[in-house]
């Protein structure tokens, strides 16, 4: 269901620019939840061990735990007025797997990561199927914090993740510039846009830091290669759960996904 005016309008107009802000998407009590747990995610080592298994997977075991088996990440993935929204035909449309989801927090001040895309497709070929990120600001977004660069209408190109990588963060032509949202704000990217994180301010007394958890969907239709060697795990925790039982009962389904490839995936900002 669109809630507002401006969300329609930004709607309609997804398939040219590859983006959407959703203003305070996320009530105040949920995003104090989800920081309590990614500071444990964070501070217990269980975000290390979960990138060292997919960087090391042969000597590195899969992390005990994984996102969706923290109570409010689990509510997050499967979150209705998202979800609903990501069934509008201008986004997924009624049929789409969740992908994966991804938990961090940054200090002020720590540095920014290079213009790339997250479309999980080797080798690039074509854009027919949609996948969309959803970047969680659980603090929001505030100047110096590092801010969310947008290069709109980009993920038109069929390009490699990292074929802008070599300008860095650099202020590109026609780029949006996102510096300030309010608590709980979520931003929508079509995966293949092109994107890239400013680095931050040096931190301030007080600072909370940059909170941000992104969760990746995609239209079903032909199978999507994972980014975590324990993919199966993380799909089986969904359906485990009984995360979106009754309405969603694709999300988690494993024949939505192509045999694991080592390398090649991508993070968001």
């Amino acid at each position: 269901m669109i809630a507002s005016s401006d969300t329609a309008a930004q709607l309609s107009e997804f398939g040219e620019k590859g983006f959407l802000v959703l203003r305070g998407l996320l009530p105040a009590p949920f995003t104090e939840r989800l920081k309590r747990e990614v500071d444990h995610w964070v501070d217990s080592g269980l975000r290390q061990r979960s990138i060292d298994a997919c960087l090391h997977p042969d000597r590195c075991p899969v992390p005990e735990s994984v996102e969706l088996e923290l109570a409010a990440h689990g509510e997050l993935a499967v979150f209705p007025p998202l979800l609903e929204l990501l069934e509008e035909k201008e986004l997924l449309g009624p049929s789409f797997v969740f992908h994966h989801l991804h938990s961090d927090r940054r200090p002020a001040g720590a540095p920014g990561k290079a213009w790339h895309h997250d479309y999980e497709q080797r080798p690039q070929r074509h854009r027919r199927l949609p996948m969309v990120h959803a970047l969680h600001y659980l603090q929001g977004l505030r100047p110096g914090m590092g801010a969310l660069a947008l290069m709109p209408g980009s993920h038109h190109e069929i390009a490699e993740k990292d074929a802008r990588s070599g300008l860095g963060t650099a202020v590109l032509p026609g780029e949006v510039l996102i510096s300030e949202l309010p608590p709980g704000s979520t931003v929508l990217l079509h995966s293949a846009l092109f994107h890239a994180r400013r680095a931050g301010a040096a931190p301030a007394a007080g600072d909370p830091g940059r909170y941000m958890i992104d969760a990746s969907y995609c239209r079903t239709g032909e199978p999507w290669p994972p980014v975590k060697p324990y993919w199966r795990r993380i799909l089986a925790a969904g359906r485990g759960l009984g995360l979106g039982q009754g309405r969603w009962d694709e999300l988690f389904e494993e024949r939505h996904f192509s045999a694991y490839e080592p390398g090649g995936a991508g993070r968001a900002v």
